[in-house]
């Protein structure tokens, strides 16, 4: 397998589909191509038909399948691996889990667009609007209760490290970068989350990173 991913310090969506793919065990090639560059569109034309109609990162292949958006990689790569290695066993925690990952991957529009994901910065944020906050909080309070009714079995939302953890990784990297001030359990569970393996994987590689896109170091 392939995946092909974007700039690790800026792609919210490549680390979500990264973080898919290490969970899920199998041996895949890593190819970094920058966003927004010369490299992506070179790709692109290489790619000829096998070329998502999106155009975006990122993108698995295996074989001739040709999977792109960081969830349908996900389910892919759960289909193939067992559902087991990403969702909760229990009924009700693997529909809230569902929730929660459906809920991120559709919405917080704001908060993607005022606070872009930055590894790399910590910025010293102004004024945001009322909806970002309003999904802050309402963010907040989805871990809140994931933790509370199904995380006893470990540090992450739902004990164990799964698919909701993998969907909302890049929002602790948010709320790092932008010393967004959250409650005691919210803070011990960025605090697993940063300093898994994978992701503290991604962060080393994201700081040595030497591509800059402006319009996300200007934020604050």
């Amino acid at each position: 397998m392939k995946l092909i991913i974007g700039n690790k310090n800026y792609s919210s969506w490549s680390l979500r589909g990264w973080l898919a793919a290490k969970q899920s065990g199998l041996h895949f090639e890593e190819i970094t191509v920058p966003i927004m560059g010369e490299e992506w569109d070179r790709l692109k034309h290489d790619m000829g038909e096998m070329q998502p109609s999106s155009g975006k990162v990122p993108i698995l292949w295996d074989g001739e399948a040709v999977i792109w958006d960081s969830l349908a990689i996900m389910e892919y790569l759960a289909d193939k691996v067992g559902r087991e290695r990403f969702w909760p066993k229990d009924d009700a925690a693997r529909g809230m889990a569902r929730s929660m990952v459906a809920e991120m991957h559709s919405s917080y529009l704001a908060l993607r667009r005022e606070l872009p994901m930055n590894i790399r910065k910590r910025i010293q944020l102004g004024d945001m609007t009322e909806e970002a906050r309003r999904d802050i909080v309402r963010i907040l309070g989805l871990w809140a209760e994931a933790r509370a009714r199904h995380g006893k079995g470990g540090p992450f939302l739902f004990g164990t490290f799964g698919a909701a953890d993998i969907f909302y990784a890049p929002v602790v990297s948010r709320f790092i970068t932008y010393g967004i001030s959250v409650p005691g359990f919210a803070q011990g569970y960025m605090q697993a989350v940063w300093e898994h393996d994978w992701t503290q994987s991604w962060i080393e590689a994201a700081e040595n990173e030497q591509w800059v896109i402006e319009q996300y170091e200007t934020v604050g």
